[in-house]
């Protein structure tokens, strides 16, 4: 199998690396950079589990191959939290909000919500719904993620 050299910065620690042509950029991120956080589930861009940003824009990493991020910065579910380990205020407004249920889900969902609040400071319903489309929690009613988006869009306005 050929080989390709990336540079890659991840979570913020700059990374040379040396990954198969056809090596997914989630099993990279979980196989060799330890970052579990990022789920591995349907494999086919169905569930937004393994959801990352990549560049300033959400990615699912099941789908992009890790040669194509030669040169990029990624943030994964584990950059999230400061230096002092302080979570990232919409880590905080899931569980304010009580959005947490197994938690398989909510690395994407929180991923995708820091995207869609990059992008749209004071998102109405709709666009947190649509925001959030591409992630599929198999445990709520999506009532108390859409509220916890929420409550990060004004905790995040008042920073």
């Amino acid at each position: 199998m050929k080989t390709i050299d990336i540079k890659i910065k991840v979570n913020g620690v700059e990374r040379n690396l040396s990954v198969a042509s056809n090596q997914l950029l989630v099993n990279l991120l979980r196989g060799e950079l330890n970052l579990i956080g990022t789920k591995d589930a349907c494999g086919s861009g169905e569930c937004g589990a393994c959801t990352v940003i990549v560049n300033g824009k959400s990615v699912l990493s099941c789908l992009t191959l890790a040669c194509e991020c030669d040169g990029a910065v990624i943030t994964t579910i584990e950059g999230l939290a400061s230096e002092e380990n302080k979570l990232h205020p919409i880590q905080e407004a899931f569980m304010e909000a009580g959005a947490v249920q197994c938690g398989f889900c909510t690395p994407g969902m929180i991923l995708s919500a820091k995207y869609l609040l990059d992008t749209t400071p004071s998102p109405s319903e709709e666009q947190i719904q649509e925001g959030l489309a591409g992630n599929i929690c198999r445990c709520t009613g999506y009532k108390k993620i859409f509220d916890a988006v929420k409550i990060a869009a004004k905790a995040l306005d008042n920073k």
